[in-house]
Parts: structure tokens; sequence; C-alpha cells
């Protein structure tokens, strides 16, 4: 079940020519493969792309009428090695996946793929997962795409620009004989716009075709002598038609007035920001208009040494836009003016203008290409921009020091909160041990109040890496976490078949949420959802035990603390040998809240019984301990003052936000705290048999309380007054 549906837009691909398209980045990409003639489609979930593949998956029956093949790929290597059947075949293809990450994943695939060369148009669609919103390592897919070869697109983020760069990419495939990257960055993804649509084409071969006319080229295959051939053919043949073809049709672009004495080079994706830093210095209106001259590189790789001579050619100082570290960009273009002699002045990073790295915000962007033209075009400027010893026109104060840090946390009613409760609570008992994190919510760990983990070495990696700490003679054992996403994109071979073969004595927990629920609540594998397209209920405990794990045990509710805290101490205590392997097994309760409200509110509109759980603390018993919370960090469970003038401390309080997960209260009785946490049952349209039940509580409940105050009575006479 994903994060979002999308069946109502996709219905908006069908739209043909004269039309008028509206809608998300995202929506627009799939959109602009239809019309392009896509013949089959792959990819892996990760931000910002995620959003790509469940448009996809929704729009699955349109697919299959026009004869397009799609699939939800195991991994990005697998979406990678799927573009295969471009090599032989005139058959467009496309995947989709996030980076840097999913790149390095896939690298083996896109490698062989650079190197044998295709004969239909490849396209993979990156979505740049750089900057201030990213959650992975800052690095850019552009040292990859230079390594092997692979033309890189950077459009410019309006949807009229990224539609036609997937046009533009297909045709550079084909023009080339080589595969095509497109990226898109984080906020191009969910932009909003429109463009003029044109027919959906079937693909002029689609996977059907191929498997009935069958061909084979040895000189494709990547096997001595012909991969020698194939580094030759990229240098001599392909790199020359891409250039040729870049330059023809007019991929990149250049505005601005041409004759002017200073000219800014910028990364197609850096167009917005460009324009706004202009329109702020008075240089730019609304529409982009501007007469400083751009060269917008919507391909970044590789450059075109003529086209960019030619925009140098009567400039004395040029400005290079390039986000990110290193400057691949800059070193590139210093090459080819020194190569041949030109005179202009080339800026980018350090000389007090761009950072060597890190994203290109706003405020880094103005104030840069301020001081650039302060110093070379000054003239150009209003007079309160241009002014000596003007003091930068935007400089915020550092976020740090106004904004306090708010580092991800778990979802209320997360289920994955209590394994990490339960790991604490084995801590206090055995001690501290080394633990391995994953990529996955359950990365979260690391953060308050758990404090939990050591390193995070890549999806589906974490047993892995504590495969060098596992010594039989050490008194203690490493402790590894997992996710279920994780151990089906990489996990169950590099992690659970590597521990069995190398005899490791770890314990190993998979996190089993029931989804791919970091990347937005794909089903996998193991998911328990019915899937119309996909195969689900694979069991990851006969996965793991069909490699050849002997210890396994299966938790299938892990808010009871009691029992994870109990498995997890005979794992790390136990004398049988080989990989411990828990499964930690409870819904998301994310995508469980998506299932189940629809159903509640239809339920209570049909007038149907309806029991919610609702938890609390009573403040008489609280002592104030909050123990509850630094073992659970519930968002819901805060503190509250009392009015009591005999009690300074804050006692713990459950707000509104609570969705009666119980791991307040079965972390406060695992650990054995306090009685303080109840349960109360909201009964919505109560049936007579709970008008009846609930009457009989309130007159024994009452009857309770008058007799407490009758002996309260008995013993303090001046209680009455």
């Amino acid at each position: 079940m994903a994060e979002r549906s999308f069946k109502k837009e996709v219905e908006h691909l069908r739209i043909g020519a004269g039309e008028t398209f509206r809608g998300e980045g995202i929506l627009a990409i799939t959109k602009a493969l239809l019309e392009n003639g896509v013949g089959y489609v792959g990819g892996y979930q990760g931000s910002p792309i995620s959003h790509l593949m469940d448009v996809l998956a929704d729009a699955t029956p349109l697919l299959q009428e026009l004869g397009v093949r799609f699939e939800a790929s195991a991994s990005e290597a697998t979406a990678a090695a799927s573009l295969a059947a471009s090599v032989h075949y005139p058959i467009r293809g496309a995947v989709t996946f996030k980076s840097t990450v999913g790149t390095n994943v896939a690298s083996d695939a896109l490698a062989n793929l650079a190197s044998g060369g295709v004969r239909g148009g490849a396209l993979v669609i990156v979505g740049e997962d750089y900057g201030e919103g990213s959650s992975i390592m800052q690095e850019r897919s552009h040292g990859f795409a230079m390594k092997s070869q692979i033309w890189l697109l950077d459009p410019r983020p309006n949807l009229p620009a990224i539609v036609k760069s997937v046009g533009d990419g297909f045709r550079l495939s084909e023009a080339s004989n080589a595969p095509v990257m497109l990226q898109i960055r984080i906020r191009a993804c969910h932009l909003l716009g429109e463009f003029e649509a044109r027919d959906n084409q079937r693909p002029a071969m689609t996977v059907r075709d191929a498997l009935e006319q069958p061909k084979r080229d040895l000189d494709r295959i990547v096997l001595p002598p012909a991969s020698f051939l194939h580094e030759q053919e990229k240098v001599a043949q392909r790199l020359p038609a891409a250039r040729a073809f870049i330059r023809s049709e007019g991929l990149n672009e250049q505005f601005g007035n041409p004759d002017h004495r200073c000219g800014i080079i910028l990364q197609g994706g850096m167009y917005n920001g460009v324009i706004r830093a202009l329109q702020r210095l008075g240089l730019a209106d609304i529409h982009g208009e501007t007469e400083i001259p751009l060269y917008v590189l919507n391909v970044v790789y590789p450059l075109v040494d003529e086209e960019l001579l030619e925009f140098a050619a009567n400039k004395d100082a040029l400005l290079v836009v390039e986000e990110g570290h290193p400057d691949y960009i800059e070193q590139n273009i210093r090459s080819i003016l020194h190569k041949a002699g030109a005179t202009a002045q080339l800026f980018g990073k350090g000389q007090d203008l761009f950072p060597e790295a890190g994203e290109l915000t706003a405020p880094v962007m103005l104030q840069a290409i301020g001081e650039f033209l302060r110093k070379q075009a000054a003239d150009l400027l209003p007079a309160r921009a241009r002014a000596p010893n003007t003091p930068p026109i935007l400089r915020p104060a550092a976020l740090e020091e106004n904004v306090p840090a708010r580092p991800p946390g778990f979802c209320v009613g997360c289920p994955e909160r209590p394994i990490f409760a339960a790991t604490k609570l084995v801590e206090q008992e055995l001690g501290p041990h080394h633990i391995a994190s994953d990529i996955g919510c359950h990365l979260f760990s690391i953060n308050a109040p758990f404090n939990l983990g050591a390193t995070t070495m890549g999806y589906g990696l974490g047993p892995a890496s504590a495969s060098a700490l596992n010594d039989r003679s050490a008194g203690k054992r490493s402790i590894s976490f997992l996710g279920d996403g994780g151990f089906w994109h990489n996990g169950l071979t590099s992690s659970i078949g590597n521990a069995v073969y190398n005899q490791d004595d770890g314990v190993i927990v998979i996190v089993d949420n029931f989804y791919s629920a970091a990347t937005g609540g794909q089903d996998i594998l193991s998911s328990r959802a019915d899937n119309q397209h996909r195969t689900t209920h694979n069991p990851i405990a006969k996965a793991v035990a069909g490699v050849g794990v002997q210890w396994i045990r299966q938790i299938d509710r892990t808010y009871d603390v009691t029992r994870m805290r109990d498995t997890l101490h005979e794992a790390l205590t136990t004398d049988i040998a080989g990989p411990k392997v828990i499964i930690a097994a409870s819904e998301c309760m994310l995508n469980r809240q998506r299932r189940e409200k629809p159903i509640k509110r239809q339920a209570e509109v049909e007038g149907k019984r309806l029991l919610r759980s609702r938890f609390g603390v009573d403040e008489d018993i609280c002592t104030g301990d909050h123990a509850c919370i630094r073992l659970s960090g519930c968002p819901s469970l805060t503190l509250k003052p009392l009015a009591d003038p005999l009690r300074d401390d804050p006692v713990a309080s459950i707000d509104n936000n609570c969705v009666g997960c119980g791991t307040c209260g079965e972390v406060a009785d695992a650990a054995v705290l306090c009685p303080s946490f109840y349960q109360a049952d909201l009964v919505q349209n109560p049936t007579r048999y709970d008008r009846l039940r609930a009457g009989w509580r309130g007159r024994v409940i009452g009857a309770l309380q008058h007799l407490r105050a009758r002996r309260r009575l008995q013993f303090d006479p001046e209680a009455a007054t």
C-alpha cells in the first residue's frame, strides 16, 4: 500500500495532442515516457523518485493497453540490468531510482551497459538526492557518468523542459548508441506546472516482438576482445556523435544579451535559482528576461567545446554555477578554454564566491552572483547593489543559531520503537554491545532516546557491517539490524548468507513492518497484503532458513516488549553457534492507519460499532520519574505540570495523537517502572450490551468511591469540611 495513490491522476495520462497537461513533475515524466514510445520501464523506489514508481504502478492498466512492460525491480541493479533489452533490439527502455545510492548499487550493470552500448534508447532517470533535503551521503551522479561514458542530462526545472528532456534523452541515446542519464532534483520532482501534451505512442517494437524475433550480436557482449574495442568506440564514435547531436539539436540553451562582456555558465537544474538571484539584483524580471548572458547546460556531460568557445568568445569574465563537489564542470571548462587559448577569466568555486561543497541555496546563489557582478559588471547593477563596500544583500544567520535541531524519529505508534526499548533493557542487564544499523526507519534508533547503533554501510548491509566484529572467544556478541526492504534488496545474500557461510556468531534482528516503509509503503515479497500485479506473502523466515540459518525466532507482535527483551536476551546468551536471527514483525503504523481509517469512517457513517483504545497516565500515581519517556520516546508521550504545590516535577502525559499501540505501558511494565498507565476503550455507536455494561460499571465504581469516602471520614472527620 503506497504512501499515496495516483489512480485519479493517472487518468490524466490519457489526454492527447492539443490538450494541456497539468500536474506534478513525476506525472509529467510518466506522460513524457508514454509520448515517446517507451517499450519497458523498471525501477526501485527511493526519495525523491519514489512517487514515479507509485505512478507507474497505478498506471499499469494504461501501460498494458499500450504494450508497455512495467516491473517494480528488486533493486537498482536489477533495474539497470533490465536495460539490456535495448542492447540488441530497437526498444526504448527507461529505469528509475534514487541517486547516488541507487547509482552505486546499479554500477556494475550500468558499466556493462555503457561498455557494450545500446541500439534502442536507454534512459536512466535518477532522483538527484543532493542538498539539505537529502537523506544520504552527499555525492553526485556526475562522476559516474564521466567514468562510464553515460551522457548526463540536467534539464531546467519546469515541466516543458523536463518533458522535452525525456524525448531528447531517448534520441541522444539512439544517435550515439550510448545510455543516457536524466537527473531530476528533489524540488523538480514535485513542482507543479503544465505543458502541451502529445498523443501517447505505442512502442515501435514491443518486448513481445523481441521475444518472437530474438537477435544476438557478439560485438555487443562485454567480453574480450570486444570489450577492448568498446573503450575505443566510446571515444572515437559515440562521444563525437553525442556532441554533434547536442549541438545540432540545440539541447543546451542561451538566454540574455550575447554581446555583454560577462556571462554565466550554469547547470540546467540551477536555472531557477540563478534567475531568482538576478531578479533580486534587479537584473531579471519575473518571466526570466535578463540582460546577463546565460549558457544553460541541459546536458552537463559531455560538454560541447565549439558551443562553449562561441559563448566565451567575446567575454572578459565567466561565472560557472555548479552545485556540489568535486567541480567537474568547472575543471572541464577550464581545460577547454586553456587548450583553445581563450582569454576569458573564469570564476566559480572558491575566490570568495561559491563554496567548494554544499547546496546552492537561494542566499548562497544571491551572494555569489551579486559579488561576481559587483566586480565584473557593476555598471549593470542598480545603485543600491553596486555601491562600494555594500554589505551582502542577504546574510541570514546560521540556521543552528535560530532553529533548534530536530533529528528524525519514529512515528506515533511505530512498531519499531518497542524493539529498541527492549534492546535498551537488555543492555541494562548485559552491558553495552556493538550495534550495527542499516538504512530504513530503524536507523532512527541512533537518535535519542535510544542512542543505539555505531555504523550504517548501505541498504541491507547492517549484518555485513558487523561481520568483522565476530569472535567466539569474546564475552559478547554483536547485534545488527536490517529492515524487510533491505533484506530483500541486498540483505539475504550479502548479510544473512554471508553470516551463515562464515559461521558468524552475532545476533541479527530483521525488522519486518510488511512494506518498504521508508520509501513510501510499497509492497515487497513478504508483504501481507494481496497485490493484483505482484507476488506477496513470502515469509522472511523461510528465506532465512533456506540459506542455512538454524537459530530463528519469529515475533509477530513487537509491541510485546517483554517478549522482545527475553528473546534478545536468549540470543545473546545461548550456547548455540552460528548467526541468531530474530524476525520482529508488526505492520507499519502509518500504512495501518491509511488502510484502516477509510474503513472506520465508513463504518461510523453506517452506524456500526467501533472500538478505539486510548492510553493515559494517572497523575495521582505517576511519580515524575520519566523513565517511560526515556525508554519509549513516542511523540505523543510528553510532560504535564501539576497544580499541586507539594509536587514540583511534571508528570508523564499522553496527548491526543495517541493511536493506542500500548508501547508506553508495555515499556513501563517490562522495565518494572510504575503502574500509572491505563487503557481506556472508547466505543462509538455502542450496542445495547455496551450501554448496559457501562451503566453497571458506573454503579460499581460509584459504590466503591462512596465506600472510600466513608472510610476517609471514619479516620479523618475534618475531611468533611
